[in-house]
């Protein structure tokens, strides 16, 4: 990708580049370096998080380039020899990472980039950008699709937040288990399904509530979703079962005690003989409001701000550090740094994640291993962590959307049950160093 009409390159920090500037006055800019992505623990006491991100991660990467544009905005930010490095950068090292979808533990080495320290620092606040927004929405997420179970969760949040982000966010949510999203951009980006029926502004367009059904059903057909609490909920119940017959698709509703009300309009629907139309709430649910509804007769989440916003935990909280460095001897030598409650450790990681089977003859999650130096001994059974994303600067870890979601759930259902708690607490998984 040689244009820069769509780069990257200033999604990134002004001390970024007065570090290579430093560094390649200094001579040390070529030096071969370890940076590592990872958390130094898990958002808000959460027993797993989730890997989000990396596709959008691997295009910013290939779009990372510095042409006529972007320099002259640089101008007065570095000297000319860094302009100068600037204008035919290309990263080409290599990056290994856990695959978008997979869980992650505290210290899990989520990202590992091995280059020279010039080509991989300015790398760091666009990938903590992506990885951190991404991933603390598909952990959000994939806490609300848990609680819902088999029940469908559909993304709505686009109003709540960045218009960038809206997009960025139905991505993720679909990783984790979301069915759709009513954001169109994310179907055109990344092939994300799409829902949407109407709002309360279309009932109060028209003269009574009875037309704008009958405008709905005619349009969309008896299968579509009526939003029923626009005035009387029972009234307006009746009025649809009326117009669209037992076929209507789903009625919405958007306020009110969600649980009770889902309750009376089941009573309702069935009386009515509408006993196949669907029951779908929404109204600032998250993972804790979904789970209290799970008695109830609701068939379907529309969730919204809680979702964009993380859920109260809108990053993830990564870090990005150079963990290695070349050494006199050529060799690369452990780094770390020893700063109080912000200590990382030095050596380049590798992970895998630690299984056994159990008396149902299910794999499941005991730990999750990470060597410093060198590979930890898996028994057979473990299963690798790191995948390798780009080699030697060419990205080879591009998959379909739908392969990410797959590996999300598998992940998921290997965790240990106390995953499934949302209480606060210690992660499902113990983090073990070799």
């Amino acid at each position: 990708m040689d244009s820069t009409a769509d780069s990257t390159a200033l999604l990134t920090d002004h001390y970024e580049l007065t570090m290579l500037q430093a560094a390649l006055e200094a001579g040390t800019a070529e030096r071969r370096g370890v940076f590592e992505l990872f958390p130094r623990r898990l958002a808000g006491g959460r027993r797993y998080g989730v890997v989000a991100g990396v596709g959008r991660a691997l295009d910013a990467i290939e779009a990372f380039r510095f042409g006529p544009e972007q320099l002259a905005v640089l101008e007065g930010v570095v000297d000319g020899p860094t302009l100068e490095w600037l204008a035919s950068y290309r990263f080409t090292g290599d990056i290994w990472g856990y695959a978008e979808g997979e869980t992650f533990f505290p210290q899990s080495p989520l990202v590992v980039v091995e280059s020279s320290f010039a080509e991989a620092v300015v790398l760091e606040t666009v990938l903590l950008s992506i990885y951190n927004h991404d991933s603390a929405i598909a952990t959000a997420a994939s806490r609300m699709t848990m609680a819902a179970g088999e029940r469908p969760c559909i993304e709505m949040g686009s109003r709540r937040t960045h218009e960038a982000a809206a997009i960025a966010a139905a991505r993720a949510a679909y990783v984790a288990g979301f069915t759709a999203t009513s954001n169109l951009a994310a179907r055109e980006l990344f092939g994300v399904p799409t829902t949407g029926t109407s709002a309360h502004a279309f009932t109060l367009l028209h003269d009574t509530e009875e037309q704008a059904f009958r405008a709905q059903v005619a349009s969309l057909g008896k299968g579509t979703t009526l939003l029923v609490d626009t005035y009387d909920i029972a009234e307006a119940v009746a009025k649809a079962v009326e117009i669209a017959g037992p076929e209507l698709g789903a009625v919405r509703i958007d306020s009110g005690d969600l649980g009770l009300l889902a309750h009376d309009v089941r009573r309702q629907l069935d009386d009515l003989g509408a006993t196949s139309t669907k029951i779908i709430v929404t109204s600032d649910l998250d993972e804790y409001a979904i789970a209290g509804l799970a008695a109830s007769p609701v068939d379907g989440y529309g969730v919204g701000t809680q979702l964009v916003t993380g859920s109260g935990h809108p990053t993830a909280g990564f870090v990005y550090k150079l963990v290695a460095r070349e050494g006199a001897s050529g060799e690369l030598e452990p780094v770390a740094k020893k700063s109080a409650a912000k200590t990382s450790i030095g050596g380049r990681k590798y992970a895998l994640r630690r299984r056994n089977r159990k008396s149902t003859g299910m794999d499941t999650a005991d730990a999750e291993v990470i060597g410093i130096g060198t590979p930890p001994d898996g028994d057979g059974n473990d299963r690798p962590l790191l995948t390798h994303l780009v080699k030697a600067g060419k990205v080879v870890g591009r998959e379909p959307l739908d392969a990410a979601r797959d590996r999300h759930q598998a992940s998921v259902a290997e965790l240990p049950v106390i995953a499934h708690s949302l209480l606060k607490g210690d992660p499902a998984i113990p983090t073990l160093f070799q």
